[in-house]
């Protein structure tokens, strides 16, 4: 299973479902990972009280190399397979940790959500970002949208949902935004049509588009 790591949340993606690892979770309780591998053992065991169906879609074996090279296993938690695990952890500090992770999984989540509502409401713009991949990551997606989002706006899309107090759940701004500004961020979307699949180059599209702003903008004030 190839995963993607979300920088902003450090946890993982594979078409559009979450992950933590276990590694993960023994560095954030502060146990070893032995106990953590012990623990989900004993969750997946068949006399466990989880039913198989569970276990099967929560929890995935997979392996990674420490440091001499040596694959070791490790498992991938989905929200739920890491809710199960850590609600063997009784203590105070453990509950404010498994807090702030559920808390990790479901802004991701919302994150996912916004960028598959930006795809449907920009087809045109997704098509062409998807034609100049290979393998199209959701961080295509959000890098080109939060990159047009700032020209424009002079924030991402979450920073504007702080700033504006709008709740994080809400997947488009676009209900927020100005007639003016929409129509703005849908001419640079036509716009970075072409050039992400001439231009490959992230900070070269970004000084483009920005010119381009510059240049709508003074049009707007000679007319």
């Amino acid at each position: 299973m190839k995963l993607i790591k979300n920088q902003e949340y450090g946890l993982y993606e594979k078409n559009n479902q979450i992950f933590c690892d276990s590694l993960q979770v023994a560095e954030t309780f502060g146990r070893q990972h032995k106990h953590i591998l012990d623990t989900i053992s004993k969750l997946t065991e068949p006399t466990s009280g989880l039913s198989e169906k569970f276990t099967q879609r929560n929890f995935a074996l997979s392996s990674y190399k420490d440091s001499s090279g040596k694959q070791n296993k490790m498992y991938l938690l989905t929200k739920d397979g890491f809710a199960v695990t850590v609600m063997e952890f009784k203590t105070k500090k453990a509950r404010k940790f498994k807090e702030a992770y559920i808390e990790r999984f479901n802004q991701m989540e919302q994150f996912i959500q916004s960028l598959e509502t930006a795809k449907l409401e920009f087809p045109e713009f997704t098509n062409a970002i998807m034609n100049a991949h290979e393998e199209p990551k959701n961080y295509h997606f959000s890098n080109e949208i939060n990159m047009i989002n700032k020209i424009v706006l002079g924030l991402n899309a979450k920073q504007f949902k702080e700033q504006n107090n709008i709740d994080k759940s809400v997947n488009s701004i676009r209900p927020y935004l100005t007639q003016e500004q929409i129509k703005a961020i849908e001419t640079l979307q036509r716009f970075d049509i072409g050039l992400v699949t001439m231009e490959p180059d992230y900070q070269k599209r970004k000084e483009m588009l920005g010119n381009y702003f510059v240049k709508i903008n003074e049009r707007k004030l000679i007319s």
